[in-house]
């Protein structure tokens, strides 16, 4: 399945996320609902919120021009609000998911959505090695192929 697909059906298509869009964790775009575009710099200031949650606990995230006030912010993800609107983002070990929700949809509606997507890209292995073995204790050579 590609990038844009998880946008389109997984994220936009549920109704609960407006616009939506997955980076890499290096800042490279992956996928973008039409017309939802960040700068480097914003793009930069999320990936810096991840390390650094008190950076964007004072200044906020800007997302596409809007400035979101930090409402959570730790390893894992930010939440922010913009008076009715609100973004969810998430960072699994090689990529950040990005939902934005409207007026009309409820926050938790939206942060389910997001996270959950985040959930399964661990569950299918999108993630290191090393993080594998930390998490489920695995012996290296069961992830080796066999010669």
């Amino acid at each position: 399945m590609s990038w844009q697909t998880y946008v389109d059906n997984n994220l936009v298509g549920t109704g609960f996320v407006s616009q939506a869009a997955i980076y890499g964790t290096n800042g490279s775009k992956w996928a973008t609902s039409p017309g939802f575009e960040l700068s480097a710099t914003e793009v930069n200031e999320i990936i810096t919120g991840f390390s650094n949650a008190d950076s964007v606990r004072g200044a906020g995230v800007h997302m596409n021009g809007d400035k979101y006030y930090v409402l959570r912010a730790d390893e894992r993800s930010i939440y922010g609000k913009k008076q009715s609107d609100g973004c969810c983002i998430v960072k699994t070990n090689q990529a950040i998911l990005i939902g934005i929700y409207k007026e009309g949809v409820q926050p938790g509606q939206c942060t389910k959505v997001v996270e959950n997507l985040a959930d399964y890209l661990i569950s299918v292995g999108y993630v290191s090695i090393d993080v594998r073995l930390f998490q489920s204790s695995l012996d290296i050579n069961n992830l080796l192929p066999r010669l």
